[in-house]
């Protein structure tokens, strides 16, 4: 009779079960191993139980990093983090070797689609102007550009940028897509960066679904900015440092290129920052996630993931080791 070898030995006596700090209530997530001890920390207040008894640690639901990170220190028997976000550049820097990180690929797809759906719609259809005109009683419409026989660009396809795919194509526009590599799915070609170059001139819209990495860093600076059409729309529901900000406040601040952004490069946005009043750039503040769609798939994840996890079996959306390692 065969034997599974756990992938998570405890370490702890037999009678102490292993912990998992989770950020929502564990009572709303069905199916969760009865072999494990559970406690919600949702990143306010004081913390429920020990942090070094802690052996999976799913992170708050919040965009902000220290306090997501803030209790890692004290983790002496971390295992497992679970991310809630499919980027997660931001927790890089603080795991420890013989830590297992694992991203939250999937849950938020449906939401950040939308969200890259909604800015692209605002900012072509000048909803900005026209929320600053119905507060000074202005009547005045003119005429906009449209999705319809537009290109748009998607650079990062992933499974979010397969989701934006998704919601653009109804509205009749052409769909470019670049992924780190080269090849051909359903629908037609994937383009590599290496054709950007070619492509950008060719996008009435740019967005960007890339995880933020070494490589992504700036992607959209000077040379990419400029290879854009006149008139484009930049959009951003990646991570805001994939664009170079001076860069693009040159862009806009000219009124060739336009921008619509869910991040930001400082993030939070400080008050009194150029982006907040550049021409043509509607800001939202790293928004796109958080919808009543997030929760659900979350609750999904986490109960999936705490099975693997009390049975010994590997884990779902693991981040490989040369990542970790930088």
């Amino acid at each position: 009779m065969s034997t599974v070898t756990p992938l998570f030995a405890s370490g702890r006596s037999r009678t102490e079960r292993r912990l998992a700090w989770l950020p929502v209530p564990p009572d709303e997530i069905d199916g969760l191993p009865t072999g494990l001890e559970y406690a919600r920390w949702d990143g306010r207040g004081d913390y429920p139980t020990d942090p070094s008894r802690v052996a999976f640690y799913a992170a708050p639901l919040t965009t902000d990093t220290p306090v997501i990170v803030r209790p890692l220190p004290h983790m002496s028997g971390l295992q497992v983090i679970q991310a809630l976000s499919a980027g997660v550049d931001y927790l890089l820097p603080h795991v420890r070797p013989g830590v297992l990180l694992c991203n939250a690929r999937g849950v938020h797809d449906a939401s950040t689609a939308e969200m890259a759906l909604t800015l692209t719609l605002a900012s072509l259809r000048g909803v900005p102007d026209f929320v600053r005109n119905q507060a000074t009683g202005r009547w005045y419409g003119g005429i906009r550009p449209s999705l319809f026989g537009a290109t748009v660009l998607i650079v990062g396809y992933g499974s979010i940028g397969a989701a934006i795919e998704d919601r653009l194509r109804p509205f009749g526009c052409r769909v470019i897509r670049v992924a780190s590599r080269a090849r051909w799915e359903a629908g037609g070609t994937i383009h590599s960066p290496s054709d950007l170059g070619i492509l950008l001139p060719q996008a009435d819209v740019v967005v960007l679904s890339v995880p933020l990495t070494e490589r992504t860093r700036h992607l959209a600076d000077a040379g990419f900015l400029g290879s854009m059409k006149d008139g484009a729309l930049l959009v951003n529901v990646a991570r805001g440092a994939v664009v170079d900000t001076d860069a693009l406040l040159a862009e806009v601040g000219k009124g060739r290129l336009s921008a619509a952004l869910d991040v930001t490069d400082p993030e939070p946005l400080p008050v009194g920052h150029p982006l907040w009043t550049a021409p043509g750039v509607l800001i939202s503040p790293h928004a796109g996630a958080f919808t009543t769609a997030m929760l659900p798939h979350v609750k999904q994840l986490l109960g999936s993931q705490l099975r693997r996890f009390a049975e010994g079996r590997r884990l779902h959306n693991v981040v490989p080791a040369i990542s970790l390692a930088g």
